[in-house]
């Protein structure tokens, strides 16, 4: 769990959504150490605010994010964290049906106090990826 503390701290995003000012992360640990919880919130229609439970899946071997959103949108996306990059990926059903496929790359910057990154999506199983929106964080706390 150890390289979740890279996380740690109060964060800017940005996304390339048209006229969607700076949003706010908050990551945090749950007591004990064992998960993350990233908060967000971004005063744009088209961006949900939501919140994030990010740990080790004994069961898959795994990291996993929980993740539900001020839709009501509930997921599970398979996680990764190495060597600085950050993914994220749904490609089977969970809470919500899985009309497409998501996935998240994210490069944290040599200071650790940034990460660039692009969600893509899927309509036909993973064939063909589009992107869906850039994304940008920036350290704050």
């Amino acid at each position: 769990m150890q390289e979740l503390g890279a996380f740690i701290g109060e964060w800017t995003m940005s996304v390339t959504i048209p006229e969607a000012p700076q949003g706010r992360v908050l990551f945090e640990w749950m007591p004990g150490e064992r998960f993350l919880i990233e908060r967000w919130d971004i005063p744009h229609p088209d961006a949900p605010d939501g919140v994030a439970i990010m740990g080790h899946d004994e069961g898959r071997g795994t990291l996993l994010q929980h993740y539900f959103d001020s839709r009501g949108v509930a997921r599970v996306y398979d996680m990764g964290l190495e060597d600085g990059v950050w993914t994220l990926s749904r490609t089977r059903p969970d809470f919500s049906p899985l009309k497409f496929w998501q996935r998240f790359e994210g490069r944290f910057g040599d200071d650790g106090r940034t990460i660039e990154g692009a969600w893509e999506i899927s309509h036909d199983e993973g064939a063909t990826w589009e992107l869906d929106f850039q994304i940008a964080f920036a350290k704050v706390a």
